[in-house]
């Protein structure tokens, strides 16, 4: 159990972490002995750690409440621009730690179970990750919801409660195991069932014409039932809403069945309306053109538009009179977190036309002004491309608007460029080679007034490539916002020691402005700085040795270097390139035990797409390295490799702030942007990685010579795609590469099943489409530098610095800015809502007829 802080502790946390009053503390105890009695139904003889964790969710949740309240009936008073964040994936993790340190309670509750007699981690610890998201996107969208509180914007997440998120990861004889992740089984504290704002949404059916426009007829009705969660900004009193949408069979569903009797079936038969919510796709990077998929996204944006438009004729401003929608765009902004929620500009169209009876033109104009839209990928399997089939029988109408909006974009582009039938073909909404397809890419593009990147070079391949018609037709469309991290939960939440200490050195107001971080580059020299960074980081080592040895049964040698990378397993991302380092520095031992060695924990971890078969065979082929490297004698503790299971949130957070050595190493020109690689820098390992994504503004931000950049850029990428890339004159000329290989392909590492990683060298030889072996040479010889600066304690702090004052850049706040002032016309405040117990009353009826 953690010791009670020292007055001097307190002191220098209390602005970080919170205040500890006696009065608040003994208010947070009462409030747990309240619930864990009248919630829980449970006194401490019964309880379990479980009802604890609960007990404490429920408490701290009370202080969200009152604030939750206020700031709706704030934005009810004031009536300002709304933005919405629609996403098919919020990747939350847990929520009780970042709420506490949101709210300024942290050490009160410290101390409030301390006293208590309970274990702060143990109970932390209990919370299940709410995993609704496969990575980097989903995580983003939770990053840029705790910004757009922290910044004082009206701002709503929308998106599905997945009864079942991202899978759980086994890792079983070294394969992959997935497990379905029940979430919900022991119950959410941190969200509030809206049964009363329940919405219809339709599915199938055909279209009528008539006098009055066309109608659509003879649907299937499902109802999506709102489940809100709080989203508290960082010491601000604002409470914003992340709104999930679950799927219900309306209490007449298939009642048909009656004629024949068959109740039981007709009840039976609500699961096929409930499936629409019941599980996430666990595809990263992949698009699966599936009927179910189809329906989640058109779910959410149908539920979604039908509430902005209640929360729009509701308003203050518009509920007097007749509704003008001339204001819309000025009162509505709509982000669309890549293409999945895409059907929203058909639907608002819809919306506008049908049940509005606005006419055409008018509709187009406010939709176009209303949406703007990210890209997050150039991977061709990536792109939403759904098939004009299945739009015609699950969303007859939307195929019809679809068409229409496409007929008005290429009469345009044929009046610009008669001649030019390539040109036009090209720039179609519906794509004929191989079968008729929607794509979905293009129809944001066309149906949105700003297109974004997420880093800068991706912003520029999007414009000179992947999208380069569109942007030449109209440049001033297409901008850029590099991606950021909140430093609530990537600096405050999982590096305490480290927020502390920063805090201790500039002041703590760099948690609501990263860039003050640059006040560190002072202290790059100063040796008692150097030493309090480089035992914060020991520290966090010391901890993640014990969590591992206590998982993984592998003896860690903790002043070894901790070389991490953790990420979705996809080709492009190039673990395999990896693991053939792995493999060199194994060799590299064994061929000279005495020689000097500087000792590496190699720990790589995360999740393959269930239906991703290459890298499924990666992750086994990184724990069959792991079995022969780990069990040789000869190597001892010089190099350890660990394979984490089920990388999630909640694990990213203990691996980070322990990670010497950051891999970034895509091949360039693939990875949209990644941030995974700024959570690394700002808490403190150096980079090596590939100019690719926001590597390029990193080394920008931190100077080249602070980060350890090796292989080939976009350009070479390119020339090599036109000359040809041949692996095996690599293979050939490079001894290394090829021991590393042969070993592979004859079974070294699987005695049992020599064949067994054909398929991976098979790969590599004659179809790799990332390179692999064009950048082993660099890699291996960039390696060798990080190795020689390892050996050189206080110049590898000092970089690490100079890293973390560099890293202000990537703040989500900073991200969320640029989008506020360039793309939703809103601006970011730092007014503090008064807290609920100054707040003026408003009517309870007013706030309950509004909806939140």
């Amino acid at each position: 159990m953690a010791a009670p802080l020292t007055d001097q502790e307190k002191r220098k946390q209390i602005s970080i972490r919170g205040i500890v009053g006696v009065e608040n503390v003994a208010e947070l105890k009462k409030g747990f002995n309240r619930h864990l009695h009248f919630t829980l139904v449970k006194d401490r003889n019964v309880a379990t750690p479980r009802d604890y964790y609960f007990a404490l969710a429920h408490t701290v949740r009370d202080h969200l409440v009152g604030r939750w309240i206020r700031t709706q009936q704030f934005y009810y008073e004031t009536d300002p621009k709304r933005v919405y964040y629609l996403s098919l994936e919020f990747y939350m993790g847990r929520t009780l730690q970042n709420t506490m340190i949101n709210l300024g309670l942290q050490n009160a509750c410290d101390e409030a179970i301390y006293q208590l007699g309970l274990d702060m981690e143990d109970l932390e610890e209990m919370e299940e990750d709410a995993g609704l998201g496969n990575g980097g996107l989903g995580r983003l969208a939770a990053c840029f919801l705790d910004s757009m509180a922290t910044l004082g914007l009206a701002a709503y997440g929308y998106g599905i409660r997945y009864e079942y998120g991202i899978f759980n990861q086994k890792i079983k004889n070294g394969w992959q195991v997935e497990e379905a992740d029940d979430w919900l089984r022991h119950g959410n504290p941190w969200e509030k069932a809206r049964p009363e704002y329940m919405l219809p949404v339709h599915f199938y059916g055909r279209v009528e014409e008539s006098k009055e426009g066309a109608k659509w007829v003879d649907t299937q009705v499902v109802l999506a039932m709102p489940y809100d969660t709080p989203i508290p900004g960082y010491m601000n009193n604002t409470v914003n809403t992340m709104r999930l949408w679950s799927a219900r069979a309306p209490n007449d569903f298939n009642l048909m069945d009656f004629n024949v009797g068959d109740y039981i079936q007709a009840v039976l038969d609500r699961n096929l309306a409930e499936n629409i919510s019941r599980v996430l796709y666990p595809n990263d990077n992949f698009f699966e053109g599936k009927e179910l998929r189809l329906k989640q996204e058109y779910f959410v944006v149908a539920a979604t538009l039908q509430d902005i438009m209640r929360r729009f004729k509701n308003s203050k401003k518009g509920s007097s009179g007749p509704v003008s929608f001339d204001s819309f765009p000025e009162k509505v902004a709509i982000q669309l977190n890549d293409t999945h929620p895409a059907m929203a500009i058909p639907e608002l169209m819809r919306v506008f036309v049908d049940i509005e009876k606005l006419d055409w033109d008018t509709a187009w104009a406010i939709t176009k002004r209303t949406f703007a839209y990210t890209n997050h990928t150039v991977l061709p399997e990536a792109l939403e491309r759904w098939p004009i089939g299945l739009l015609e029988t699950l969303l007859p109408r939307h195929l019809q608007i679809i068409y229409r909006i496409n007929q008005g974009h290429l009469d345009e582009i044929s009046a610009l460029f008669p001649e030019d039938m390539d040109r036009i073909r090209r720039m179609s909404l519906i794509e004929e080679d191989g079968g008729k397809r929607v794509n979905m890419a293009h129809l944001c593009i066309v149906g949105s007034h700003a297109v974004n990147g997420v880093a800068e070079i991706h912003s520029n391949i999007i414009k000179t490539d992947v999208f380069r018609d569109f942007s030449e037709l109209e440049p001033e469309k297409f901008q850029n916002k590099t991606n950021g991290i909140t430093p609530r939960r990537w600096l405050l939440l999982c590096n305490p020691g480290l927020a502390e200490l920063i805090a201790e050195a500039i002041g703590e107001e760099y948690v609501k402005d990263l860039s003050q971080l640059q006040k560190l580059n002072e202290l790059v020299d100063d040796d008692t700085f150097i030493r309090d960074v480089s035992k914060v980081k020991q520290d966090n080592k010391e901890k993640f040795s014990q969590y591992l040895e206590k998982e993984y049964m592998v003896e860690i040698n903790p002043s070894s270097m901790f070389d991490v990378h953790v990420k979705r397993i996809h080709e492009y991302k190039r673990q395999l390139l990896n693991c053939l380092h792995i493999v060199t520095m194994y060799n590299r031992i064994r061929k000279n035990p005495k020689a000097p060695f500087v000792p590496r924990t190699v720990i790589i971890g995360g999740k393959a797409a269930p239906g991703y078969h290459m890298a499924k065979m990666i992750i086994k082929l990184i724990t069959a390295v792991g079995e022969v490297v780990n069990k040789d004698p000869v190597v001892g503790s010089k190099l350890k490799v660990i394979y984490l299971e089920n990388y999630r949130v909640s694990l990213a957070e203990k691996v980070i702030p322990a990670t010497d050595l950051s891999e970034q190493i895509s091949t360039a020109g693939t990875e949209a942007s990644g941030t995974g690689n700024m959570k690394f820098m700002l808490n403190g390992a150096l980079t090596i990685g590939t100019m690719d994504g926001a590597n390029v503004e990193m080394a920008e931000e931190a100077g080249e010579e602070n980060m350890f950049i090796f292989g080939m850029r976009v350009e070479d990428v390119a020339e090599m795609d036109v000359q040809g890339y041949d692996a095996m004159t690599y293979y050939q000329k490079i001894p290394e590469l090829k021991q590393a290989i042969d070993q592979i392909n004859s079974g070294f590492f699987c005695p049992k099943q020599p064949e067994l990683f054909k398929d991976v060298t098979n790969m590599l030889f004659n179809h790799d489409r990332f390179k692999v072996f064009a950048d082993y040479e660099d890699y291996i010889t960039c390696q060798e530098k990080v190795n020689e600066l390892y050996q050189n304690p206080r110049e590898w702090t000092k970089m690490v610095i100079k890293n973390i004052a560099a890293s202000g850049k990537f703040s989500s706040d900073r991200t969320i800015t640029d989008y506020a002032t360039e793309v939703w016309g809103v601006e970011p405040t730092d007014l503090k809502i008064p807290p609920p117990n100054e707040m003026p009353r408003v009517c309870d009826a007013v706030i309950k007829a509004k909806g939140g």
